[in-house]
């Protein structure tokens, strides 16, 4: 990791910039891709799992047969383990229903918002190095409380964790499609697989620049998301071991990952340091963490205030606040994706159990958007409903308004009501 000491404000941004990756042939080539699958469907996914990942695809869907097989093959710990996780997560998530609540805005005037689940999700769940069946209960599990009917999930592994997590939280639409191709299929629909409203779910480069793309076209997606990053903010409370731990475990997520550590404490730097060489000397993904501490910073600052304007303006997706006044600290956060408090709350406790979503905005995308909520899988629909009484109370306002926008039309909508109950003393029915 690169250090750097009592960093001028005005070299922030530079500092702390992420990994760029060249990206000038990427679209391209994912263009290409999306639109064979759009022109020809299963074939073309046949085609990219022959050419990309070395494998013969015959049927699409997994048979109900494999959910089974993969229930009975499964450790019973690991199968507890999940349990509980999607007992936790569901828990939180469910707690952010809303209930509709009706508003008088004036007399005969009621206004109102209700949640509408999105009809058709598409969920993605990349193979790669690690199947991350966590991400499976991050997403199915809100989207099954929202109400989405129809909820398609695409991965190009079999692992016998991803088929018994989707089936456990009640997914039975699984895909062995993976990559661009696995976006495409969603996107526009194949003859095996649904066409869909709106798309979730990590991946590489190539899977980001593909929801990107799709987007365009008029598919919702979750949110633009890059290599995963945790910032930690450690002062001489911290334990060493544990942050050098925090720091590693979203280094091994990818050689393109990055991680940063902020403090005032030059013995914290030595201490983190000696930690990171020993752990890391026994990580089994010690290659991929290396490249990734390689991006890496630790930075040494005068004061709490000066690390939370840094933080705050890095917006890290994961935020470790390794302090003995982390909650007063965490109330100065604006910028992140998720806040994790104190010396016993590590970033996995969020990736795996905890009960909050681990799908977070990345690449500084913290300073204007969320991480994944119940709220990602409905709409909110606002409704109203006038009573004549209300018209009449409402009635002038819009006139006036509609006549100065020269808009006759719409205030005649108003005044051919107004003139009716003048007349009849009531609205029209037919």
């Amino acid at each position: 990791m690169q250090t750097t000491r009592f960093p001028d404000k005005n070299s922030w941004s530079t500092l702390l910039q992420r990994p760029v990756m060249d990206t000038s042939t990427l679209e391209k080539k994912v263009n290409d891709i999306l639109q064979e699958v759009r022109s020809n469907g299963d074939n073309a996914i046949r085609k990219f799992a022959a050419e990309f990942d070395k494998v013969t695809l015959t049927d699409l869907q997994v048979p109900a047969t494999a959910f089974e097989e993969a229930a009975a093959a499964l450790d019973p710990s690991l199968k507890a383990a999940i349990q509980q996780a999607a007992k936790n997560i569901t828990t939180f998530h469910r707690a952010q229903q809303e209930q509709s609540k009706v508003i008088e805005t004036m007399p005969g005037v009621q206004c109102w918002r209700k949640s509408v689940a999105i009809q058709k999700v598409g969920l993605y769940i990349p193979g790669g190095s690690a199947p991350l069946f966590s991400t499976i209960l991050m997403l199915g599990i809100p989207a099954m409380i929202a109400g989405c009917k129809e909820i398609v999930l695409c991965t190009p592994s079999l692992h016998p964790a991803i088929l018994y997590t989707a089936q456990l939280i009640g997914i039975e639409k699984v895909f062995t499609i993976g990559g661009v191709q696995a976006i495409g299929a969603m996107a526009y629909g194949t003859e095996s697989v649904p066409q869909v409203y709106k798309i979730f779910g990590p991946g590489n480069q190539y899977v980001t620049c593909a929801k990107q793309l799709v987007n365009k076209s008029g598919v919702a997606i979750d949110m633009p998301a890059g290599p995963s990053e945790v910032a930690v903010l450690a002062d001489d409370s911290c334990v060493p071991a544990f942050v050098a731990a925090d720091l590693l475990s979203q280094a091994e997520h990818g050689p393109d990952s990055q991680v940063v550590l902020v403090t005032t404490s030059e013995e914290v730097l030595t201490n983190v340091t000696r930690a990171l060489d020993q752990q890391l000397a026994a990580l089994p993904r010690k290659g991929i963490a290396t490249a990734a501490l390689e991006n890496s910073k630790m930075i040494l600052v005068k004061d709490m205030d000066t690390a939370i304007d840094m933080l705050n303006a890095y917006a890290p997706e994961h935020l470790i606040l390794a302090c003995e006044d982390a909650a007063a600290l965490a109330e100065k956060v604006t910028d992140a994706g998720s806040v994790f408090m104190g010396n016993y709350t590590p970033e996995s406790a969020g990736d795996y159990a905890s009960g909050t979503n681990h799908t977070l905005p990345t690449n500084g995308y913290a300073r204007a958007y969320s991480g994944v909520s119940l709220d990602s899988f409905v709409k909110k629909i606002t409704f109203q409903q006038i009573s004549p009484e209300g018209l009449r109370n409402i009635g002038a306002t819009i006139e006036a308004m509609a006549a100065a926008e020269g808009l006759d039309a719409h205030k005649n909508a108003v005044t051919v009501r107004l003139t009716q109950l003048d007349y009849t003393g009531s609205l029209i029915t037919e």
